[in-house]
C-alpha cells in the first residue's frame, strides 16, 4: 500500500479566521491524505516544530491578516533550520497577486487565492508527490 501524503495545515500569526483552513484540511483528508491541523495563532517556530514532529510531506499555510510577506518566509526559514528543505510549502488566503512572486522566491511552491476549487488544490498536491 502506498504511503499517504501527510500534510500540516497551519494558521500563522494573529489571524483568527480559520474557515478556509478547515475547508482545505477536510478536502485533503477526504482525498485520502493524512492532515494535521495546528489551530489558530501559531508562530513560525511552532509550525516548523510541528512539521518536524509530525514528519509531514507538506505544510499548507492559511493567512488572511496581510502579514504574509513577513510570516510565510519566516516559516520557510524555520523549516530549513530544522532540516526540512524537502517539505512542500503552499499557501492560501488573501494574498495580492503582486506578492506571489516574492513568496515563491522565498520558497512557497504555490499560492491559492480565495475561491480556488478544492479539487485543484488536491490535484496540485498529488502531482507534487507522484513517482515516475
Amino acid at each position: 500500500m502506498d504511503k499517504k501524503i501527510r500534510i500540516l495545515i497551519a494558521k500563522p500569526g494573529l489571524d483568527g479566521h480559520d474557515r478556509g483552513a478547515k475547508v482545505i484540511a477536510r478536502a485533503l483528508r477526504d482525498a485520502g491524505m493524512e492532515v494535521i491541523y495546528t489551530g489558530l495563532r501559531q508562530t513560525p517556530e511552532m509550525i516548523a516544530e510541528a512539521a518536524l514532529q509530525e514528519d509531514v510531506d507538506a505544510v499548507g499555510l492559511s493567512i488572511l491578516s496581510g502579514a504574509h510577506l513577513t510570516l510565510l518566509p519566516r516559516v520557510v526559514s524555520c523549516l530549513q533550520e530544522r532540516g526540512l528543505e524537502e517539505v512542500l510549502i503552499f499557501a492560501g488566503g488573501i494574498i495580492p497577486d503582486e506578492d506571489v512572486t516574492s513568496l515563491k522566491d522565498a520558497g512557497v511552491t504555490a499560492v491559492f487565492g480565495p475561491g480556488t476549487n478544492t479539487d485543484h488544490v488536491v490535484e496540485f498536491i498529488r502531482g507534487q508527490f507522484q513517482t515516475a
